[in-house]
């Protein structure tokens, strides 16, 4: 038998950042910033391109309430945004989910890029 969805697991537990009728958002497990929320579909779903629309609405919807909760928490400088879909892509967990990873000033020596450093040799664009 295959190990359980930790995300699975996780969605059952009572303390959800938001909440909809199809997706929830809670804290990451291994945060790479405080505040640091997935958005996760109810449905085990593998991959973002394999939810249905209505799925995809829902995951987005709980955006900016997640957003607005770190604001007030944390008052981040910015945000990524970003999805992992398939192991190239560094996807390690077999359920989709939106990371919200709240940003602070200095929080890396030069942010510039953003999500373009998922491949370094490439990111720096402006050099």
């Amino acid at each position: 038998m295959a190990d359980p969805c930790p995300l699975c697991q996780r969605l059952a537990l009572p303390d959800l950042t938001a909440a909809n009728e199809l997706a929830v958002a809670f804290k990451d497990a291994f945060p790479v910033n405080p505040g640091h929320t997935l958005i996760v579909p109810r449905r085990h779903v593998a991959g973002l391109f394999e939810l249905d629309p209505d799925e995809l609405a829902a995951l987005w919807l709980l955006l900016p309430e997640v957003k607005e909760r770190l604001d007030a928490r944390h008052s981040p400088a910015g945000y990524n945004v970003g999805v992992n879909v398939g192991p190239a892509a560094g996807q390690t967990v077999g359920h989709a989910h939106v990371h919200v990873i709240p940003r602070y000033a200095g929080d890396v020596e030069d942010p510039r890029g953003g999500v373009r450093w998922v491949v370094p040799e490439r990111a720096g664009y402006w050099k």
